[in-house]
């Protein structure tokens, strides 16, 4: 139903999990797509999936040089970008008190979370202004920068961070009519979060006591929403955070259990996401 023809789409982290499905989604509606990757493996892995002619860059996002080797060679090849998606980013199992984060905590967390996110958008600007109207950024944050998490505030700061530059990026550049969106996962079945390796297998009827719909995220769920608000569907709709959660945030948040320990699985406590 969403068709992009001739579209450029760039996805940032685009080997596996969410930023996968996202090229896919992309490949398949039509579009050519760009991806950058710093695990040589996942890296591989698109190529292998996407084929010809779409073009899968070995870098690091965090690296200002691969950022700008990335933004000159979309324009020599294509001349300019339609849609770029910012979907690098990590909690990078830092998981502590606040007090206990160190400064290279601190540092390594803005770097894959809010620091990436501002050097490639900065770059690719000039790139989405040469196709003009109708050009589209959209990132990817998290629920935890809708509601409190327990002994990750410095992560949950950082996404936070991201609806605050995309409501006011999207006011830069609406003259423009170039739009700006994000989305916000909830916990989505992907390397980084493998869920189902988390919770056994006799609790995964459970899931629907915490998560309304019933189930956990997929990455084909987080890829609709992104085409979505790339498409012409999504045209007059800049500024805004969808929030992908199966009605997880409308429902409830975290729990303490019996251990004293803090869990998004409050009916089993001993084999939820525990911190």
């Amino acid at each position: 139903m969403i068709d992009f023809a001739g579209k450029i789409a760039l996805v940032t982290g685009g080997g596996a999990g969410i930023g996968l499905a996202t090229c896919e989604a992309f490949a398949k509606a039509g579009a050519t797509v760009v991806a950058i990757e710093n695990d040589a493996e996942r890296a591989a892995q698109a190529r292998r999936i996407l084929g010809e002619p779409h073009l899968i860059i070995d870098g690091d996002v965090t690296q200002q040089a691969d950022v700008d080797s990335l933004a000159a060679e979309i324009d020599q090849r294509f001349g300019g970008l339609d849609i770029l998606v910012n979907n690098v980013g990590d909690f990078l199992n830092i998981v502590k008190r606040f007090e206990d984060h160190s400064d290279e905590d601190i540092d390594r967390l803005y770097a894959v979370n809010m620091r990436q996110l501002f050097s490639v958008t900065r770059a690719m600007i000039p790139l989405l202004r040469k196709k003009g109207a109708g050009t589209s950024i959209i990132s990817v944050s998290s629920i935890e920068a809708f509601r409190g998490i327990p002994i990750n505030c410095v992560y949950s700061t950082f996404k936070t961070g991201i609806t605050g530059f995309t409501k006011s990026l999207a006011l830069d550049l609406a003259p423009e009519g170039i739009r700006v969106n994000l989305i916000a996962p909830e916990t989505t079945e992907t390397a980084q979060v493998p869920i189902s390796h988390v919770i056994k297998p006799d609790h995964q009827d459970d899931v629907k006591q915490w998560i309304p719909l019933g189930r956990f995220g997929a990455p084909d769920d987080m890829a609709n929403a992104i085409l979505f608000l790339a498409s012409p569907m999504a045209s007059w709709i800049t500024g805004t955070a969808i929030n992908i959660d199966g009605g997880a945030l409308a429902a409830s948040g975290w729990y303490r259990t019996a251990e004293d320990k803090w869990t998004n699985t409050p009916v089993i406590p001993t084999h939820g996401l525990l911190f």
